[in-house]
């Protein structure tokens, strides 16, 4: 599926939800945020959230420090 992902188009095959995204992507351990076509997508509904081709998306990761 093709998704605009941070302003780069990307092709994940076998994606179908947010959470599918999040793993093929390798950020399935890390905190992010994430937004698809600018609503935000709340962490416990992502395998939930279905995407489809063309949608856009931002994933924001969490940076600590001090």
């Amino acid at each position: 599926m093709k998704l605009l992902i941070n302003g780069e188009e990307r092709e994940l095959p076998d994606v179908a939800t947010v959470q599918d995204m999040v793993a093929a992507l390798g950020l399935g351990d890390r905190r992010v945020a994430v937004e698809v076509n600018q609503r935000i997508v709340r962490r416990g509904t992502y395998g939930e959230h279905d995407l489809a081709a063309g949608d856009v998306v931002e994933i924001v990761h969490f940076v600590g420090g001090g």
